[in-house]
């Protein structure tokens, strides 16, 4: 998978893929990252990518001439599944969407700053808008790190354990279940002892149930969806 990340603030984002599981996986190959700096595509010598937006209003908008150009390069290198624009009003990121594009051979990544970015950007060139939760952050990039580390953990060969993923919370639209490891007693605080048990039968029936009583008690809305 190659993923390429379009951003005014690059810095930001390199600390994230340069430590634990995403590492290992750009170490092991089974991802490409590549961070693109919008600024280097500007209008002029004082790398302007940003402008004030008509009609009036506060706050600077990203113009559209850079991004075409930044986008433009990198489609004519090579075909993209997706270009994904980080928005707070895009779809909310969950773990289908991140099964979904970890799926993907290669996407784009643009994060939004400012204002955001000239309409004609979204309408032109996005083929998908995600949204990390409904708040505003300063820029895109945390967001991007945040879709990254959720969709490159899903790729076969990542993790150590590749059954690990498929247990985690939203999966299969439950939290998970409890868990625990050594000692079996502490203090008093004892594990269950179905988990003791060896009997693998039991054991899947009771996560199953506790996944499905730790959904009911914190998220009752996944099991309306």
């Amino acid at each position: 998978m190659r993923i390429d990340i379009i951003t005014v603030l690059p810095e930001l984002l390199k600390s994230p893929f340069e430590a634990s599981i995403l590492k290992r996986a750009i170490d092991k190959g089974l991802v490409e990252v590549h961070f693109h700096n919008l600024r280097d595509f500007s209008l002029n010598n004082y790398n302007k990518i940003d402008d004030y937006q008509f009609g009036g209003g506060a706050g600077m908008v990203m113009m559209i001439e850079p991004i075409d150009k930044c986008i433009s390069s990198l489609t004519s290198q090579r075909d993209y599944d997706e270009i994904i624009y980080m928005t707070p009003d895009g779809e909310t990121l969950n773990q289908g969407i991140a099964n979904q594009v970890s799926l993907q051979e290669n996407i784009i990544i643009l994060c939004g700053h400012y204002k955001g970015v000239d309409q004609r950007v979204r309408d032109q060139f996005i083929t998908r808008e995600i949204s990390v939760g409904d708040y505003v952050l300063s820029g895109g990039e945390l967001g991007a790190a945040i879709l990254c580390d959720s969709v490159i953990r899903l790729i076969p060969g990542v993790l150590g354990d590749e059954t690990s993923a498929l247990t985690d919370s939203f999966q299969d639209d439950l939290l998970a279940p409890p868990i625990y490891t050594r000692p079996a007693d502490y203090k008093g605080w004892k594990v269950p002892e179905i988990l003791l048990s060896g009997h693998n039968k039991n054991i899947e029936k009771w996560r199953e149930e506790e996944a499905y009583k730790n959904t009911k008690n914190r998220r009752p809305d996944l099991l309306e969806d």
